[in-house]
């Protein structure tokens, strides 16, 4: 099997001063690392070693798996390959990578979270259960189809993918998943507060509207449909007294959000003890940017056409903006009783009498 180098590989060799074998398969990261080190790629087909030493126009790494529709593996052989395959090999060192990160943030604790990748029209890369995501290899992975049936891998696949799945058969966009129990969204999830929008810039371009699931137990099909409904529109889910899940067109993508979720709700959270009330925040107006540059960036945003007012409304976290016109005071009270009005006039006389005695 071809050796796969990671951009920590690639950082190795540099201090090392070796070359890259020519047979290697390269990540993205390690091909990002190797960029203006023609020196390091003297093993390698001309054709590559030519090209580091140009200057490359400046790119944004994209790390989204494309397939080609119609041509999953079908038989025990050909699933076998592909799950063994260079750039299967790539995609389950990055779950790794990613599993360690979040547990580095506190994101996961015991065998917490999962994550998972789609790879075919009926195929998904996911981490398996009782594992911490720590401490997995790319051996500890597993491929399922969208039914949740195990293909491939020799660890059980997690029951919570189920969840994942609910959400990418609802929305095509939808590639990959993370699931994370991050201690400040998932207050807001337990408390059941939706956090609220036009607050911080970035929050609402990377994250959009982060909406709230109600409470399913964990890993069954209710859980899955309730959530994937949820998900379809909203890339960042909290599932009620449960944790978070985000979804993007990669796994780093589903990763950052989850970090951006659980940096806002932390902000959010220390914002709203300083006795300030956030009010609409930066205002509908400016919050039209947010959704004109998500839709740009290639991501779906169900708030588009909304009105000004309704797009910086966050009276369910604090009095916000109410997008009905106030109404006119009435000054002239409410109508007259007369028989309301006789008895007060007699009252009124019998009290007068009384004063005089």
């Amino acid at each position: 099997m071809r050796t796969v180098l990671t951009a920590q590989d690639i950082e190795k060799m540099l201090r090392n001063n070796e070359a890259v074998p020519a047979d290697a398969i390269l990540t993205p990261g390690a091909r990002d690392a190797l960029r203006g080190r023609a020196s390091l790629l003297s093993n390698r087909p001309a054709s590559v070693a030519s090209s580091a030493k140009k200057s490359a126009e400046p790119i944004v790494p994209d790390y989204e798996f494309k397939w080609m529709p119609g041509k999953d593996p079908k038989t025990p052989a050909e699933i076998a390959a592909f799950f063994s395959s260079p750039e299967i090999q790539v995609l389950k060192e990055r779950m790794c990578d990613i599993g360690r990160r979040m547990w580095s943030k506190d994101y996961t604790d015991g065998n917490g979270g999962n994550l998972t990748i789609r790879v075919g029209d009926n195929l998904v890369l996911c981490t398996p259960t009782l594992i911490s995501k720590g401490f997995m290899t790319p051996d500890d992975i597993a491929l399922i189809d969208l039914d949740g049936k195990q293909l491939a891998g020799s660890r059980k696949r997690t029951s919570e993918a189920m969840t994942h799945i609910g959400i990418m058969k609802r929305q095509p966009m939808c590639k990959a998943c993370c699931h994370a129990h991050p201690p400040h969204a998932t207050a807001f999830a337990v408390a059941k507060v939706q956090p609220p929008t036009c607050l911080i810039p970035e929050a609402d371009i990377f994250l959009g509207k982060i909406a709230i699931a109600p409470y399913q137990t964990p890993g069954s099909q209710e859980n899955a449909d309730t959530v994937g409904e949820v998900g379809k529109d909203n890339q960042c889910v909290l599932m009620a007294n449960h944790g978070v899940i985000t979804w993007g067109k990669d796994i780093e993508d589903a990763y950052w959000k989850m970090e951006n979720a659980d940096a806002y709700c932390k902000t959010i959270w220390v914002a709203s003890q300083l006795g300030q009330d956030l009010g609409e925040g930066v205002g509908g107006a400016k919050a039209k940017e947010f959704v004109r540059i998500r839709k740009l960036l290639g991501m779906p945003d169900n708030r588009d056409g909304l009105k000004e007012c309704e797009l910086c409304d966050n009276s369910d976290f604090r009095p916000g903006v109410a997008c009905a016109a106030p109404k006119p005071a009435d000054d002239s009270g409410p109508a007259a009783d007369p028989q309301v009005e006789a008895l007060v006039a007699t009252l009124t006389e019998q009290i007068l009498k009384q004063l005089k005695v």
